[in-house]
């Protein structure tokens, strides 16, 4: 009965109805559950009402409630305003005033209505004054649930407010459902849980996110809540985990005699592998033999050596009869990929092709043709590889570069290009456990911190825009010594919204201040044989500094690039110039990171500056990151195939995280088909809301 009342349509809640009920849809709120879902932004404590008799100019904001006295507009040559008396049961009055938006606020009150006013009082010509205060208008009959309370404040949009839907309607909204249904409210976590974990009753909890008595009890609502959030989204990876461990694979066998990857390591690498990357191989290896589906997410920070780990990987199923997918997500970065891979498989007389969007059809044919047959036996790509008329004679391996930039559903079409082939999924964006125990709590997870050998760490400083002269200096330096230079900019034109520097003019200003030396400039817009040529043209040595935009952030390699400028920094994000910056330090030169910034920086920007300063590790970096950005906008945690967030944070309630996993470990540990009786409710709840459909598309990562 419960579970049927939280599915019902939000229309028919009294104080909605069919016009609220399309613009509720579009805040996501379509049953009864949503609306009980859609918490509070904030909350004003309106629980202290104060005697108008006594107010106190300059004191903290304070709460009043009387009646209405008095009303004028009072005209003025430059610009109207509005005047209201109240009175409350001292017998004293107050006045407030309003200059902006007098108009409209005049025609909200009359004389004689009950209202509350919250704000800061002042003296104004010897009378007790607020000027623009919050206000409620207080209902004649009912209780009151603006004032003389902790009030909630909803998230609102201008669809909501087109609607009426204001916090004092959602409130009202809110607490008819209770009235009407409250009655039937089930805690759908059971006793232990409960008790175990010092939680609050669930019905008391859903009453007090939204109407809470006192702060303690709105703090034990939402530390409930936010528990009863993580812990689904766990039982939901526990699930996913004991699926996939089921799930069976191509189960590959190690070569007996000479191999493709034996060949690989021995004759065709320059060098050897670090620990970081032999353990890793060997984990891959494992899972891939063991007939069970390999399902690993490889983090390596940026230059730790992640592509060789992947090409060892797709030897392996090489050596197994089967082919292979390298999918990374833009053009330049696949081409990239695909080069470097070249070098690693044309020793050993293996076909690797190169499928983008851009490429002739007859071209194309070949290699779509080649695939078919089994002739080609790895193939690099953007989403082109996951587009209709691709198909494989026998796909065995999914490599998935920068997996986050892909959709899921992008991630599970490459996945479906075969018999339950083996994914690798790689980032070279660090993850903080924290979200890789929510995003990523389903997969196995191999993380590489190591640094390939004779490699310095990038030295990194920050400049204010006027040390420019400074900065090329130092370029000076790098490039007598026959190095190479990136600089960087954050627009390709120039924009008169934004006082930023740009590509195109930051190409003429380069020229001009190192007229003997060979400049070039790349980014996204140009076409794809233009991007061609100027990434060939400073791989080979032929131009000594490359002006560009982000579009070199990820994958370029050019170890004799020494130098990296990085023009209005403090607009970049921290995971970004991190990324950046990782382009240099390649090679076995000492490295310069110089980051230009405006003097107008906000506090969030000087602290990704100064982070950039202080590491070059990239899981530091990621934690701060995530600190800063939050979790919703940490990298296409959207994109996932888990529910969003409503109220946890999983950077703030990291240890409610932790503790979640714990019992969702043991609950599912000691009833994993959720059979017994006193988890019964816990099973329908989870089976309802959270739906198997999305859990099967979050294996793909």
């Amino acid at each position: 009965m419960y579970l049927d009342l939280l599915q019902q349509s939000v229309q028919f809640q009294q104080g909605v109805g069919p016009r609220r009920t399309d613009a509720l849809a579009e805040a996501g709120v379509k049953n009864l559950r949503d609306l009980l879902s859609y918490y509070p932004r904030r909350y004003l404590d309106r629980s202290n009402v104060t005697s108008i008799q006594d107010l106190k100019p300059g004191s903290d904001p304070v709460t009043i409630v009387g009646k209405v006295t008095r009303i004028r507009m009072i005209p003025a040559r430059r610009r109207s305003r509005f005047e209201l008396t109240v009175m409350d049961e001292s017998g004293s009055t107050l006045s407030c005033v309003w200059f902006q938006g007098a108009a409209w606020i005049s025609k909200l009150f009359e004389q004689g209505q009950g209202v509350a006013f919250h704000g800061s009082p002042t003296v104004y010509r010897s009378v007790m004054t607020m000027t623009h205060p919050d206000f409620d208008l207080l209902d004649s009959d009912g209780p009151s649930l603006d004032t003389g309370r902790i009030i909630a404040l909803y998230p609102g949009s201008a669809t909501l407010s087109k609607a009426g839907l204001s916090s004092r309607v959602f409130r009202r909204v809110i607490y008819s459902l209770f009235q009407e249904h409250g009655r039937v409210f089930e805690d759908i976590l059971p006793d232990w849980i409960r008790e175990e974990n010092n939680l609050m009753d669930g019905r008391v909890a859903l009453r007090a996110i939204h109407f809470p008595k006192n702060q303690h009890e709105l703090d034990m609502a939402i530390h409930r809540l936010k528990f009863e959030e993580l812990l689904f989204i766990q039982m939901m990876l526990w699930t996913l985990r004991v699926e996939r461990v089921q799930e069976k694979g191509i189960r590959f066998k190690r070569a007996s005699g000479p191999s493709y990857v034996q060949q690989f390591i021995e004759d065709v690498l320059p060098f050897e592998l670090t620990d970081a990357q032999k353990n890793v191989t060997r984990e891959i290896f494992a899972d891939m033999e063991s007939g069970n589906r390999l399902n690993r997410l490889l983090q390596g920070d940026v230059g730790s050596g992640k592509t060789v780990v992947a090409v060892a990987a797709m030897l392996h199923a090489l050596d197994n009869g089967y082919q292979s997918a390298f999918m990374a997500p833009t053009e330049i970065l696949s081409e990239q990929h695909y080069k470097n891979l070249q070098v690693y498989f044309e020793p050993l007389e293996v076909q690797v092709r190169l499928l983008t969007g851009g490429m002739k059809k007859s071209r194309r044919d070949e290699i779509l043709s080649g695939l078919v047959s089994g002739e080609v036996s790895i193939v690099v790509g953007t989403h082109a590889v996951i587009q209709k008329g691709v198909e494989f004679k026998r796909l065995g391996m999914c490599v998935i570069d920068e997996q986050h930039r892909f959709g899921v559903m992008q991630r599970a079409s490459l996945s479906g290009k075969g018999k339950t082939p083996h994914i690798l999924l790689m980032t070279a964006t660090p993850i903080p456990r924290s979200l890789a125990l929510t995003v990523y709590g389903d997969l196995d997870v191999s993380v590489m911190r190591e640094k390939p050998p004779g490699r310095y760490p990038i030295h990194t400083i920050s400049r204010f825009e006027t040390a420019r002269d400074e900065a090329y200096g130092m370029m000076r330096e790098h490039l007598s010594d026959g190095r190479q230079c990136y600089v960087v900019y954050p627009l390709v034109e120039e924009s008169e919204k934004l006082d930023l520097a740009d590509a195109e003019n930051g190409l003429v200003q380069i020229r001009a201040s190192f007229p003997d030396q060979r400049v070039d400039i790349i980014h996204g817009r140009m076409k794809s044989d233009e991007k061609d040529r100027a990434m060939t043209g400073f791989s080979s040595g032929e131009t000594d500094i490359l002006v560009s935009t982000t579009v070199i952030e990820v994958g370029v390699d050019v170890p004799n690039a020494s130098v990296m400028l990085i023009e209005h920094a403090e607009r970049f994000g921290l995971s970004q110039l991190h990324q950046l910056r990782g382009r240099i330090g390649r090679g076995p030169n000492k490295s310069l990171c110089i980051l230009l910034a405006s003097f107008k920086q906000s506090n969030v920007a000087k602290t990704r500056l100064r982070a950039m300063v202080d590491t070059d590790d990239g899981f530091r970096i990621s934690e701060i990151d995530l600190k800063l950005r939050g979790a919703g906008d940490f990298f296409g945690t959207r994109q996932s195939g888990l529910p969003d967030l409503k109220i946890a944070d999983i950077v703030e309630d990291a240890e409610i995280l932790f503790q979640a996993r714990d019992v969702a470990n043991k609950l599912m540990g000691r009833d994993p088909k959720l059979s017994d009786p006193e988890h019964a409710l816990l099973s329908s709840y989870f089976k309802t809301f959270y739906a198997f459909s999305k859990m099967k598309l979050s294996r793909i990562g």
